[in-house]
């Protein structure tokens, strides 16, 4: 009988490990914030915490952005760990799901698997992409990438396909218009909802900010 435990203890060494050199928003730390809320969510939902755990700290284990838009990598990678580590395979093929439909792939996009556990995994991980440390690891990225930080003559495209949604270039500031700003309507349970209001605000308030300081007021 697999000792879940030890499990947990096992997976987070091996996701700190895989994750040592990952760009700073999607390092172990993403992770470990990602646990911390999904196992916070999952408390107030009738699921199973071992499954969110599991799949919380794999979730990224192998992003595909930066794997050349490899959606199959982070998948078999998870796969692999658990079935080396004994788990049975109705647990495998349930985190497995929730790997390949957790991340937000544009407005057109539907997901092809739904669970309560998934639900709970995706609002612990859309909470991480608002408020301050949304803004943070937004221009991290845009950074690690080589992005503008804004352009006034480059408006942001809503509602993008699936695939011009990986394949954007777009100022920074474009992403909350495409992406962050949209997550708070999208949140699956009630305790995600609440906890994204007043992240929402923040990144309302802080584009009031930017956009003062930006015109020299």
């Amino acid at each position: 009988m697999v000792n879940q435990n030890d499990i947990i203890a096992k997976t987070v060494e091996y996701v700190r490990s895989e994750l040592a050199n990952a760009e700073g928003g999607h390092d172990w730390w993403h992770i470990h914030r990602v646990r911390v809320n999904a196992l916070k969510i999952a408390q107030e939902e009738d699921c199973n915490p071992f499954i969110v755990e599991l799949a919380a700290l794999l979730h990224d284990i192998a992003d595909s952005k930066f794997h050349s838009g490899n959606e199959d990598i982070g998948p078999t990678k998870a796969r692999d760990f658990l079935e080396a580590n004994d788990l049975p395979e109705d647990v495998i093929q349930h985190i497995v799901q929730i790997i390949r439909n957790v991340s937000f792939k544009g407005g057109h996009v539907t997901q092809s698997f739904e669970s309560i556990e998934l639900a709970v995994v995706q609002d612990a991980d859309r909470l991480d992409a608002i408020g301050a440390i949304g803004v943070a690891r937004a221009f991290n990225y845009g950074g690690h990438k080589g992005r503008l930080l804004y352009h006034p003559d480059i408006k942001p495209v809503l509602n993008m396909d699936k695939e011009t949604y990986k394949r954007s270039t777009a100022p920074t500031i474009n992403h909350f218009y495409e992406k962050l700003l949209l997550l708070k309507d999208r949140m699956n349970t009630e305790t995600g909802r609440r906890l994204a209001e007043e992240r929402h605000r923040f990144m309302e308030h802080f584009l009031e900010q930017f956009y003062t300081e930006w015109n020299g007021i």
